[in-house]
């Protein structure tokens, strides 16, 4: 190129030429180049303009680190999340080199305006990196690194429990379940966590630091530590999470936790892929404390109370659900091992469990019904006794925890090999438990008991109010003398069988209130057989042949049951005979009067009349009054002192079964027909042997005059006993 003149400056300079080799080889090569172009397939020439546009994004990304992007980033975000977002500092938004590195400072996000705190989140400082395609196609994102400087979070539910505060968009959107994104390392210093949920009265409050782990494995320790309140009850937690260095091939992050209210303990350890990735964690649970249902309310889910328990389990999480396998422990003096998942379908907590017990001590049953279990610890049997306007009552009346029913839904298997109970023989509980919305069904409910059978279906609907409860408990056929055993009854020689079934249904949230409002129908049917008995308490159900047979020595035979049917209708919790009948060679027993579910009194009277003469033929009837809990004899003649005393001595307070059979004598009797007692026919469908209309058996009504009619005098009595009326 020729120089301008220095002497004119306004001449312009002369440029020279170039080579022709050189300008004819640019030439050639565009020429060529454009050329391949043309001939590349359009496909791939789009494909090749989208990289160079992308290529020259992140170029621009990377020398400006994306500082112009600040405001359309606030605009768009603000707009996405309906919340108002800001960024009070420096920003920073690009790839770095493939991850998305994403710096901002004092970064705030709006809460909703119902919330107690006016920010969901705000940092000094918040730097991240992202993994980019999880943007696009992971479920979760995936945050490489996090680093969080003097940060606080605010999570909370309304007190109507339909919104939350991290359920972003429309204000009025049902919440939804928190769902953390996938982060594999951090650095926290002075972070906060607030949590607040007023339905089920929990408050939290956590803080977490960083510091550089003691470990070589590892290169940062995350430590946190909170107090809160569950159902004002406080609690503590404290823990550490270990991020795995950098230069350790499959390093994982190692979990430390330990959670405390009162003298409830939790403790959990193991390892997690990432510092909030739960799939696949191997961690290892140890609990222990006086009540597992204090334990269970941070769930708020509703279980019965429990003695003091420790249990431990291994814990991961599958898909949707948290694993709780090999499970075991004990709770009281009875063991229990399985496995519990608990998940969150359609947004709602979910139990499925299968549990098993070898040895289930009776005391810890009691709960199970409504007993308080530390009383049944300290006091035995009086602990399910208590005195209510003088009386003693011995039906629990402990609530049913309705609202905590509504928060979730569980299927739960439950098998006990033994029960350890001296005085009773109860074996092999096979329990299904379904919790669908608030309707509870025990499906079945079956155990063996004493050569029997007992299969029951107990449905407890708390959808509305009150609690509606139907059961239906069925007794299979049962050898009396194994049943009978424990009151003189000889299981040799005796073949008779008792069967019964109990249908009714109630209103009210505890067992006594169900009960007490209760209509339906108990029967217990006797059918034919033999039944032996020893001296020292009853002999046959004659009373003067007993007494002519002890004074000889031995029995000579056994008494032949013909039939039997001792049954009563229930109405709004008053049980009234209908009918007491049971019919032998020598004799037929009826009983009238009824019982109250309501206050647990007893109103009864039997009266035996013989097919022959007997010693005491036509006497007047015997009574059982008193409660539940405290029944006493009534010997209304003066010749019925000794039975009563036989009465007594067969333990009528345990068996009503084994009191009724102490009080049949003989006379001239009309014969049963046995066809309506097996059939457990009410009173108005019983017949004596000849077809004609039984006239002793009452009309099935509490009245205990032989042809059901009630005096004026009864009826006042009976209102004040079974109903409490003055």
């Amino acid at each position: 190129m020729a120089d301008a003149d220095p002497l004119r400056p306004d001449t312009p300079a002369v440029q020279k030429p170039l080579p022709y080799g050189f300008a004819s080889g640019i030439g050639h090569t565009l020429s060529r180049t454009r050329e391949r172009w043309g001939t590349l397939p359009l496909p791939v020439r789009i494909l090749l303009w989208i990289v160079a546009i992308i290529f020259a994004i992140w170029l621009i990304l990377f020398i400006t680190k994306g500082r112009f992007l600040k405001e359309p980033f606030e605009r768009t975000l603000s707009s996405r999340l309906e919340r108002q977002v800001r960024v009070g500092g420096d920003f920073q938004l690009y790839f770095a080199p493939f991850n998305i590195r994403f710096r901002a400072e004092r970064m705030t996000i709006a809460n909703v305006s119902w919330a107690s705190r006016p920010d969901f989140f705000r940092a000094d400082l918040i730097d991240t990196r992202i993994a980019p395609f999880s943007l696009i196609f992971g479920e979760k994102y995936r945050v490489r690194w996090l680093e969080l400087r003097n940060a606080a979070t605010d999570l909370e539910w309304s007190s109507d429990g339909r919104n939350n505060t991290w359920t972003f968009g429309d204000p009025n959107k049902k919440g939804e379940p928190l769902d953390l994104p996938l982060i594999r390392r951090a650095l926290l210093a002075g972070t906060t966590l607030r949590y607040r949920d007023p339905r089920m009265q929990l408050n939290a409050d956590i803080g977490f630091e960083t510091v550089k782990a003691q470990d070589t494995r590892f290169s940062s320790d995350v430590r946190f530590s909170g107090d809160g309140t569950m159902r004002q009850r406080p609690f503590t937690l404290r823990g550490g999470l270990l991020s795995p260095n950098a230069t350790v091939t499959g390093g994982k992050n190692s979990l430390a936790l330990h959670a405390q209210a009162g003298a409830t303990v939790l403790e959990v350890s193991g390892t997690l892929p990432g510092a909030t990735e739960i799939e696949g964690a191997d961690l290892r649970l140890v609990t222990q404390g006086p009540n597992l249902a204090f334990l269970f309310d941070f769930l708020g889910v509703a279980i019965p109370e429990t003695r003091a328990y420790r249990f431990t389990s291994a814990l991961t999480k599958q898909g949707g659900e948290w694993r709780f396998t090999h499970l075991k422990g004990r709770f009281g003096d009875s063991d229990l091992a399985g496995r519990m998942t608990v998940s969150l379908p359609d947004n709602r907590l979910l139990l499925n469990a299968s549990l098993a017990t070898q040895t289930l001590d009776i005391v810890d049953v009691g709960p199970f019904i409504g007993y308080d279990p530390q009383k049944l610890e300290t006091q035995g049997a009086k602990g399910t006794i208590v005195t209510v306007g003088g009386a003693p009552r011995v039906l629990p009346d402990a609530p049913l925890r309705v609202k905590a029913l509504r928060n979730f839904d569980a299927n739960v298997e439950y098998n006990v090999r033994r029960v350890r109970a001296e005085n009773l023989p109860i074996a092999n509980i096979a329990l299904k438990l379904a919790l669908e919305r608030s309707l509870i069904t025990l499906s079945p409910l079956t155990f063996d008991m004493t050569g029997g059978h007992v299969s029951s279906d107990i449905k407890i609907n708390a959808r509305g109010a009150p609690v509606r409860t139907a059961y239906d408990i069925r007794l299979s056929p049962t050898p009396m003398g194994k049943l009978l055993g424990r009151w003189g009854v000889e299981e040799s020689g005796t073949t008779g069988t008792v069967k019964a079934r109990v249908q009714m249904t109630g209103l009210g949230d505890t067992l006594h209130d169900s009960l007490g409002t209760s209509n339906g129908r108990i029967a217990v049917i006797l059918p034919a057989g033999s039944m032996w008995a020893r001296n020292v308490q009853l002999s046959e159900l004659d009373i003067g042949t007993f007494i002519t047979k002890m004074f000889a020595g031995k029995l000579k035979k056994p008494v032949q049951i013909n039939c039997g049917l001792i049954a009563f209708t229930v109405r709004n919790g008053v049980a009234a005979a209908d009918p007491i009948i049971i019919d032998t060679a020598k004799n037929v027993m009826v009983g009238r009067g009824g019982f109250s579910f309501r206050n647990e009194s007893l109103d009864l009277a039997f009266r035996a009349d013989g097919k022959k003469f007997s010693l005491f033929s036509g006497q007047s009837p015997v009574g059982i009054k008193g409660y539940f809990a405290k029944p006493s004899i009534d010997v209304i003649s003066p010749e019925l002192i000794a039975r009563g005393g036989v009465g007594a001595a067969l333990g009528i307070g345990a068996t009503p079964l084994a009191g009724i059979l102490a009080f049949v004598d003989i006379g001239d009797a009309k014969s049963a027909a046995c066809g309506p007692v097996l059939a457990g026919a009410t009173a108005a469908a019983q017949r004596t042997k000849g077809g004609a209309p039984r006239d002793d058996v009452g009309r099935g009504t509490t009245a205990k005059d032989e042809a059901g009619k009630e005096s004026k005098d009864e009826k006042k009595s009976q209102e004040k006993k079974f109903l409490g009326i003055f």
